[in-house]
């Protein structure tokens, strides 16, 4: 059962929920590691964007979007986006990054000057790929 059937618009799922259907360990270090090193929480709100339609849990900090999670069976996608003011440091931390991020990377096409970043987790190197980026944005709201 996919996630839109299992969790329609009347049905919110808690955060074990999600956890469990996503049945994944890099979702639980996400969560943990966002939480523990921006302290904020997340929030579950249901989109009808027909890109990612659904359920999904979105962290902010000051007002500011770090990342929204998507849920899919076994693995999940992470949207950050990567603004016109970060765009020369995201590219620098590029070629730190995987293959996989950097061809997505250049691949999305710029809207406002950023880039939407539609990244699916799938990988411990993804995942730390991620982290690096949410980093960014939040540095640079700081300075």
């Amino acid at each position: 059962m996919n996630w839109n059937e299992q969790y329609p618009k009347t049905t919110m799922p808690n955060l074990q929920e999600v956890s469990c259907f996503i049945a994944n360990p890099l979702w639980d270090e996400l969560c943990a590691h966002i939480e523990s090193c921006y302290g904020v929480l997340p929030k579950t709100e249901y989109s009808i964007c027909s890109g990612a339609p659904g359920w999904n849990i979105k962290y902010k900090k000051s007002g500011r979007s770090l990342c929204t999670l998507y849920p899919a069976n076994g693995f999940f996608t992470c949207l950050i986006s990567v603004g016109s003011r970060e765009t020369m440091e995201a590219e620098l931390l590029l070629s730190a990054c995987t293959e996989y991020v950097r061809n997505l990377y250049w691949n999305t096409k710029p809207f406002n000057g950023g880039r939407w970043l539609m990244i699916s987790v799938t990988s411990a190197e993804i995942l730390e790929d991620v982290k690096k980026l949410i980093d960014l944005r939040v540095q640079k709201k700081g300075r």
